[in-house]
């Protein structure tokens, strides 16, 4: 596949985690981020391991449990935190902090070099979803601020990580290992600091089915999959796609209004995710290298039993 593809892939996972925000508000019960969190990602890790028939190998179970705490317990504990305690902007403006902390940490965990272009695309990004997003009433809350702060480090850390560590199997395996891996760590957290949950309506429901499903096993898939063959500070922009869905999501479904701040902060996020990507491309020799995720070819004939861990070979 071209790299315009699998920026398109990439990007359809922040696309789709722009409802998040409004379904926790809008379907979830309030009071219960710990659990709901793992309601997300343990049943929808289960079902992608029971797809997968592939569970990892020894040497890969602390990766699992450590990638699994970034991109899914601690990241989504501290969203949760931050949708219920700051209004959506606020949180969205401090999760765009993100593509910065990727620079710099993929920097340090993979030499990548700080490029000015892709420091000015990112820093321009959160101008661009602070105009879209923050209105004058905002409630600068403390401890939402750092759920929002604490949020984005961890999925940055995560992405930096997912990135440096590419297993050998498929996308859907290493997705399946990191979320269960996750609900694992949030569910006997959640028995011991929070109340059972009520009794749960069809809203209640279908909103866990979406993000569980959706929102995670499905998108986080195509997350995996970009941040394998993408560079880390592009995969990192493109989450900023996030805010511009919710946005749009609250204009259709909760009849908001846009004013021409947020359409101009809107354009500027666009433009800023297209800057991402030009300035965060390749160079030179490395450009003609391909991904690690398009090196290793899998071989089917080497499953050792329903759940055996899969052997590799170089293509």
């Amino acid at each position: 596949m071209t790299r315009t593809t699998d920026i398109f892939l990439t990007a359809l996972a922040p696309a789709i985690w722009g409802s998040t925000y409004l379904v926790t508000t809008e379907a979830l019960p309030d009071g219960y981020p710990v659990t709901l969190a793992a309601l997300r990602a343990l049943p929808a890790g289960l079902l992608l391991l029971a797809v997968t028939r592939c569970l990892p190998s020894r040497a890969w179970i602390g990766r699992a449990f450590l990638l699994g705490s970034f991109n899914f317990a601690l990241f989504w504990v501290l969203l949760f935190v931050a949708a219920y305690r700051l209004p959506g902007g606020v949180a969205a403006t401090l999760g765009a902090l993100q593509a910065m902390m990727v620079i710099v940490m993929a920097r340090g965990w993979l030499g990548t070099p700080i490029r000015a272009g892709a420091v000015a695309a990112a820093a321009t990004g959160v101008i661009g979803v602070a105009l879209l997003l923050i209105g004058p009433e905002a409630d600068l809350d403390p401890i939402g601020i750092a759920a929002g702060l604490g949020g984005a480090a961890s999925m940055a850390a995560g992405t930096v990580l997912s990135r440096k560590w590419q297993p050998p199997v498929s996308v859907l395996s290493f997705t399946a290992w990191q979320l269960t891996a996750g609900g694992l760590i949030l569910f006997p957290l959640a028995l011991i600091i929070e109340p059972p949950l009520p009794p749960l309506s069809a809203t209640n429901l279908g909103g866990l089915v979406w993000l569980g499903l959706i929102g995670a096993a499905a998108t986080y898939a195509l997350w995996f999959r970009g941040v394998a063959r993408l560079e880390p500070g592009a995969v990192s922009m493109l989450g900023m796609m996030s805010p511009v869905t919710a946005v749009i999501l609250g204009w259709i479904w909760l009849d908001q209004s846009l004013s021409p701040m947020q359409i101009l902060g809107a354009a500027i996020v666009l433009g800023s995710v297209w800057a991402g990507q030009r300035t965060n491309r390749p160079r030179g020799s490395a450009a003609r290298v391909p991904p690690l995720a398009s090196r290793v070819r899998l071989d089917p004939s080497s499953e050792t039993g329903m759940f055996g861990a899969h052997r590799f070979k170089q293509s």
